[in-house]
């Protein structure tokens, strides 16, 4: 009888091999649960990126928004002080413009204002051609006109008339014209006054598309993409009653002219210089007729004359116009022809400030 052979494994020799067996199945696993933990780590930090992002880039919008802010203040500032000061005076600014844009906007609005000087005759001129005017005077106290540009001055008489007096002038003027009319004695008896105004504008690239700053006029005008037009500001007109009973209107005019250009930089200075201020009326005036149109967007020129009508509006709808004293249409309700001014047969002052501002790198 063969007896039957029996692998024998000492115990040794098997409790090793179970070791190693095991320490290679946790190796396995420690190598997964890592792997498991990253790909874990880097979904919540993609998660909480992508969750976060919207409010990282307002973030990032609402602060270069708020430079722009801080950038038109300044310069306002500096406009409002050096429109005050005496001709070729100024100051010179520093500005940091890392996410936005200064650059020059012109002929922005343009502004017609007309009065008589006197209240014996009532005098209207009419643009027949680019040059020749057509002068009417009820009273026919017209005797001779000037025109008077930035660089030029012209002057015609002509005879009294019951019909309007064409008169023809070799002028050309691209920027503001003053059109006299004088009575026999050469006292001026009318006045008009057409002038164009040049601002500046802050550009702001944002997440949604750009934003503008417009400051023209002593106005500020901004935009959003995708949104409407928003007037922060409005330009300066004062109507007041006087201790001595009487009216006055006041009307600001401010005109900023880019010399140049201003350049792209993160950081470059500016020299804000005053070109002096022009004063067309100051004093006693009759038959007052303003208007003006502003470029910028069409929403603007009537949200200014809804402003500036807005008590006339009141007193139309309360039914009291008959004592109302303020600004009024000059023809049709909406401002569109012109604005006037109600006084009830109150003398009228009228002083009229256009201040002239240069800026330059």
């Amino acid at each position: 009888m063969i007896p039957k052979y029996e692998s024998i494994m000492s115990s040794i020799r098997r409790t090793n091999l179970d070791k190693n067996i095991t320490r290679d199945e946790r190796g396995v696993s420690e190598v997964l649960g890592v792997i498991m933990m990253l790909a874990m780590v880097i979904s919540i930090m993609g998660g909480v990126w992508v969750f976060l992002n919207p409010y990282l880039s307002d973030f990032e919008d609402n602060s270069n928004w708020n430079k722009a802010t801080g950038i038109a203040d300044r310069l306002e500032d500096r406009i409002d002080v050096v429109g005050d000061s005496p001709n070729g005076t100024g100051i010179r600014h520093k500005l940091s413009m890392q996410n936005s844009l200064l650059q020059g906007v012109s002929n922005v609005e343009l502004w017609t204002i007309s009065a008589d000087l006197v209240s014996s005759d009532q005098v209207s001129i009419r643009s027949v051609s680019d040059s020749s005017i057509g002068i009417s005077a009820i009273n026919e106290t017209a005797r001779k006109v000037s025109i008077t540009t930035s660089d030029s001055h012209w002057e015609e008489s002509f005879s009294a008339s019951q019909t309007e007096t064409i008169v023809t002038y070799n002028l050309i003027s691209q920027g503001w014209k003053i059109i006299t009319v004088y009575d026999s004695e050469d006292v001026p008896i009318h006045r008009s006054i057409t002038y164009p105004i040049s601002g500046l504008k802050i550009i702001t690239s944002l997440t949604s598309g750009e934003h503008e700053i417009n400051i023209a006029n002593n106005a500020r005008i901004e935009h959003f993409a995708n949104s409407q037009w928003e007037i922060n500001q409005f330009p300066t007109i004062l109507f007041e009653e006087l201790a001595s009973g009487e009216f006055r209107i006041s009307i600001l005019l401010t005109n900023i002219e880019v010399n140049g250009t201003l350049g792209i930089s993160s950081t470059f200075g500016i020299d804000i210089l005053s070109s002096g201020t022009l004063t067309p009326f100051s004093g006693f005036s009759y038959n007052l007729r303003f208007a003006m149109s502003n470029e910028i967007a069409p929403v603007i020129t009537p949200q200014y004359n809804e402003l500036w009508l807005s008590d006339y509006y009141l007193n139309r709808a309360s039914g009291t116009l008959d004592s109302f004293t303020g600004l009024v249409p000059y023809e049709r309700s909406s401002g569109s022809d012109g604005i006037s001014v109600e006084t009830q047969g109150v003398p009228l002052y009228l002083d009229v400030n256009i201040q002239q501002v240069v800026v330059q790198r």
